[in-house]
């Protein structure tokens, strides 16, 4: 394991109307975490009635809470420095669960869109002879092979059972298929948000990640990015604790753009 510096810059642009008064959460911002350093951040809200900063999911990443109606517009921009730990996933030993760290023991349990105790036979069949770091690179294969990355497929309610039996749809399918199965074998696995190097089209980009060897590394099951190439924005059980915009009324999109290029 070593590591590698990559430095990405960041635009993220998005453009919503409320047309009632309504609360809303969002996470867009690259969070202040020692394997990242932000620099030159800065982000633009238009006005709103209520604004407040709250921790994000494990204290990682902050969410903002606003409250208005009318149009939202919001502008964040960074640079931002990744020292992240790298190497091969098959030299990663698996943590018995009984030695677990305390906080990623919520991470082997199912959740809303990850209900990994049905995944278990396939897992058990399919995968029974690899432990470890191996196991995690053989599930990663065959989500890659297995399934076709493919917009409009799935919408916000798809969870990662729908997409097994699909076998298409986006990162966070991908993501949550992943996250299961690996849970499935007892290793936590968390769903993070990023912004990344190689996404096509380019947007907010989501991943796994797996708790090997004693520390969590980035994986991606779309083949697209490499975890040295990722800005990571939050972590979550699956997609519902860390979406980049959570609305508690009718809202729609305007407009929504994400450019990340190296520096």
């Amino acid at each position: 394991m070593g590591q590698r510096v990559a430095t990405l810059s960041i635009e993220a642009e998005l453009a919503y109307d409320f047309l009632e008064r309504t609360d809303v959460l969002l996470q867009v911002e690259a969070a202040v975490i020692p394997e990242q350093t932000i620099q030159n951040a800065h982000i633009e809200i238009s006005p709103v009635e209520h604004f407040a900063r709250v921790p994000g999911h494990d204290t990682i990443g902050d969410r903002i809470w606003l409250r208005l109606q009318g149009e939202l517009r919001v502008r964040y921009t960074s640079t931002v420095a990744i020292h992240r730990l790298s190497g091969e996933l098959h030299s990663l030993a698996v943590v018995p669960p009984h030695q677990l760290p305390g906080e990623t023991v919520q991470y082997m349990l199912p959740s809303r869109y990850c209900p990994s105790d049905q995944f278990q036979n396939f897992v058990d069949a399919q995968f029974g002879g690899l432990t470890g770091g191996s196991r995690v690179a053989a599930m990663c294969e065959w989500v890659q092979s297995h399934c076709t990355y493919q917009p409009g497929t799935s919408n916000s309610s798809t969870t990662a059972l729908e997409s097994f039996v699909m076998r298409q749809g986006v990162c966070r399918d991908f993501a949550h298929l992943l996250i299961s199965l690996v849970r499935a074998s007892a290793i936590p696995a968390r769903f993070a948000s990023v912004y990344a190097l190689g996404v096509e089209p380019q947007d907010f980009h989501a991943v796994p990640e797996v708790f090997l060897g004693g520390a969590w590394y980035l994986v991606d099951p779309t083949g697209m990015a490499q975890a040295t190439e990722m800005a990571k924005i939050g972590v979550g059980r699956d997609a519902a604790d860390v979406s980049f915009l959570t609305s508690y009324g009718p809202a729609e999109m305007n407009h929504q753009s994400v450019t990340v290029t190296r520096s």
